[in-house]
Parts: C-alpha cells; sequence; structure tokens
C-alpha cells in the first residue's frame, strides 16, 4: 500500500494535538494537584481522605481506583466495539461519539468545586473513558493511512504533535492560575483558575479534532449499512483474529511483553502528578514548581519520541524497546530514592526521554508485525485491550500498595518488577523475531 496523502497524515495526527491536551491537563497535571489541594485540607499530615458515596478512600488511591474502573470499562468494550466497527466499517463514528463525550465531561468539570467531590470523580472518569476509547480507533488507522516503512515516522509525528499541542495549552492554563487577574477572573477563589483549565481542555478537544474528523476517509454507505446479527458478528471476528494471534509466535510474545510493561509506563504517568504533589511539592506555594516540571517532560517527550524513531532505523524497534524499559528499571529504583525538588527534576527530564519514544515505538513495532488485513480495528482492539488491562492491575496496585503501607514510594517499588518481567518477555520475544526472520529469509 501507499502512504496517504499528507493532508490526511496530518489530519490525523492532528487528533494528538487535539486530545493530549486531556492528557496532559486533566490526567498528568492541573486535575490532580487542584484535586489533591482541595482534599488535603483539614486533613493532618500524610492521612488525606476523602467521603465518595458515604465510604472514605485515600484521596489518591480514590483517583486510581476510578481510573482502573474506566480502563476495565474500556477493556471489556473495546473489542466488541472495535469489531462492529470493522464490520460496518464506520470506526471514524465511534472515534466522533468518545470524543465528543471525553470533551464535554472535561467542560462539566468547570462545576467541579470542594464541596461535590462525587461529581468531580464521576465526570474525571467519564472523560477518561471517552479518551481511552477513542484511541482505540485512532491507532487502528495507522496501518490504513501509512505504509509499513512509513508508520514509524507517522506514529512519532501524532506523539510529537500531542506533546507540542498540550504544552501550549498548558502554558496558557499555567498562566491563568498563576495571574488570574490578567484575564479579569476573581483572585479571591483559588479554584476559578484550574477550573477555567478544564473548560479550555474541552474546547481545545473537541475544536481540533475537527480537522481529524474532517479528513479522516469513511467508508461508503453500503460499505457501512447494517446487517443482521451486527454484535454477534463482532464476536466472530474477534474469533478470527485471536485464531490468527495463535499462528504468530512473534506478534503473541511481543502483545505479552507490551502487557507487561505497559503496566508501570501508564501507571507512572497517571500517577506522576499525584506523587510529586504528595512527596517532593507539599506546600501549596510549591504547585507552580510541580507544573514546570510535567511541562519539562512534555518538552523532553518530544524529543524521545522523535529520537527513537530514528535511532530504530539504525538498531531496530525491539532493541529500541529493550532500551527503554531498561531505562524504566533505573527510573523506577530512583524514584524510590528521590527526596529534594532538584533530585525529582533529573528524574522528570529520564521519564520525558523514555516516555513519548515507548509510546510511539510500542504503537508502530506492533503495526508492523500486523499482517495484511482489512480487519485493523479489530487487531488494534487486542493491543487496546492489552494496554487497558495492564494498566488496571498496575494503577490498582499503585493506590492499593498506598492504602496498604500509607506511602506511593512503595507502590513505585512494584512498577519496577513489571519492567523487570517486561525486560525478560521483550527479549524473549526478540529470540523468537531473530529465529522467524532467520526462517523466512533462508
Amino acid at each position: 500500500m501507499q502512504t496517504a496523502s499528507k493532508k490526511v497524515i496530518n489530519g490525523w495526527a492532528m487528533y494528538d494535538w487535539a486530545n493530549s491536551a486531556y492528557n496532559l491537563v486533566i490526567t498528568s497535571t492541573i486535575f490532580p494537584a487542584y484535586y489533591v489541594g482541595i482534599t488535603s485540607n483539614g486533613n493532618s499530615a500524610g492521612k488525606h481522605y476523602v467521603d465518595f458515596f458515604g465510604r472514605k478512600f485515600v484521596n489518591t488511591a480514590l483517583m486510581d481506583y476510578a481510573l482502573s474502573v474506566v480502563f476495565l470499562l474500556v477493556a471489556l468494550s473495546s473489542p466488541i466495539l472495535s469489531s462492529i466497527a470493522d464490520y460496518r466499517r464506520n470506526k471514524k463514528v465511534y472515534l466522533r461519539w468518545f470524543c465528543f463525550m471525553g470533551s464535554a465531561a472535561c467542560l462539566g468539570l468547570f462545576f467541579f468545586t470542594p464541596g461535590n467531590i462525587e461529581y468531580g470523580i464521576i465526570l474525571f472518569a467519564i472523560a477518561a473513558l471517552g479518551f481511552w476509547s477513542s484511541l482505540v480507533f485512532y491507532n487502528s488507522y495507522l496501518p490504513d493511512i501509512a505504509a509499513p516503512e512509513d508508520q514509524d515516522r507517522v506514529s512519532a509525528k501524532g506523539y510529537a504533535l500531542g506533546y507540542i499541542g498540550s504544552v501550549l495549552l498548558q502554558i496558557v492554563c499555567f498562566i491563568i492560575i498563576l495571574k488570574p487577574a490578567l484575564f479579569g477572573l476573581d483572585e479571591t477563589d483559588k479554584t476559578i483558575g484550574a477550573r477555567i483549565s478544564f473548560l479550555l481542555v474541552g474546547l481545545w478537544w473537541f475544536g481540533f479534532a475537527q480537522l481529524t474528523l474532517r479528513v479522516l476517509p469513511l467508508s461508503s454507505k453500503q460499505e457501512r449499512k447494517s446487517k443482521k446479527h451486527v454484535l454477534v458478528n463482532g464476536f466472530h471476528e474477534l474469533r478470527i483474529v485471536w485464531g490468527q494471534l495463535k499462528e504468530m509466535a512473534v506478534l503473541r510474545r511481543y502483545l505479552l511483553a507490551f502487557f507487561l510493561y505497559s503496566m508501570g509506563v501508564q501507571t507512572v504517568m497517571l500517577v506522576a502528578a499525584g506523587f510529586g504533589k504528595k512527596e517532593i511539592f507539599p506546600n501549596p506555594e510549591d504547585e507552580p514548581k510541580l507544573l514546570v516540571t510535567i511541562i519539562l517532560i512534555q518538552i523532553v517527550a518530544i524529543c524521545g519520541a522523535i529520537g527513537m524513531s530514528r535511532l530504530s532505523k539504525r538498531i531496530g524497534n525491539l532493541w529500541v524497546l529493550i532500551i527503554a524499559v531498561v531505562t524504566w528499571i533505573v527510573i523506577c529504583i530512583a524514584g524510590y530514592f528521590v527526596r529534594t525538588q532538584a533530585e525529582f527534576y533529573i528524574l522528570a527530564c529520564f521519564v520525558g526521554l523514555v516516555m513519548g519514544g515507548i509510546q510511539s515505538m510500542s504503537r508502530s513495532t506492533y503495526s508492523k508485525l500486523l499482517p495484511q488485513t482489512q480487519d485493523t480495528t479489530s487487531f488494534f482492539s487486542f493491543y487496546d485491550v492489552t494496554e487497558k488491562i495492564a494498566i488496571v492491575i498496575g494503577i490498582f496496585t499503585f493506590g492499593y500498595m498506598e492504602e496498604l503501607t500509607g506511602s506511593m514510594r512503595n507502590s513505585i517499588v512494584a512498577l519496577g518488577f513489571f519492567f523487570l518481567l517486561g525486560l525478560l518477555a521483550l527479549l524473549y520475544t526478540k529470540k523468537v523475531y531473530d529465529q522467524h526472520y532467520a526462517v523466512t529469509h533462508h
């Protein structure tokens, strides 16, 4: 196949630009800092509990549990939805629907104030559901629009645009929070800057996604016509894909490795701001430093995504992933011992370096290993389900370990163990890949 036109490639990559603002502002920086801030008032040091429908939770653990439920829902629903999308050739419809759901929930977070924790957590979860579900369909477009030799470059372009766009909006939100008077906002309301940020994320996500939805191909009405037993056919498609996977040793082992290291990668990204707020920047006056640190991670991640894409041309995708996972293991060891803000800044740079690269390379490596097929969404549903179940285990483990031991540092040890298992699985995948390559090219 030929790679699609520059207009289609740029349009596809713009969805990363659109939705990454959610991932940075809501998941990684302002929302966690705002949430920890408003739920720490009146609590004794280290014992930050919240009431959620009558039950007490450690505040950060409640966020972790909420995300665990979301990822479990995505894992259960995406195979069905993506198989139906392949069957009816209408994945663009699902991409649009989940995009609208997520951006609308971000808009609703403007009304999240200290007095309505349940409202805030529920909308936070709905936004996450929209974001992660939409990625199932967004990712599945990659093999449709890019030839195998271009997939690393196109995938990296999406991540790079995502980091640039999210950092731009983050800086705007940062200024609003620090200098609300510049925008005519009430300086006595300490929540207004963060809540305006949530509103801007919803508008940004919805607005820029229109560029993507306008140019991505949509199948003809005849292809999209509903047939009988479409739900049953969805499961049938999954069974066919699973049968194909059983015959593909390299792809099957790669998915196992991806599953193991994803428990760590995504969990670190989701809990980094909460960890920084609690362990390194506990004082309200230090909050700007935390936000600057997260921006630093995003900027370094741009270099990481592009750098690993180029490195893969020299040493191959699997070696790049192995190097990245080894770096993650070192990060976990260092994270357990980090105490000062300066140490946290250095650690953040290393996180950024491998964060963007490992996501981009994981996606494009899987795409390269796929067989020639029209059912790309069904195949990518396996990829996404693998990632989501990994996140459920990773983030639930992180939250549970914090509640059990009283320290987020102990949770980091568990993540390091996941990365170690992922490294062993990647090395095994590389061995099987080399053997397969030797046989097919003998």
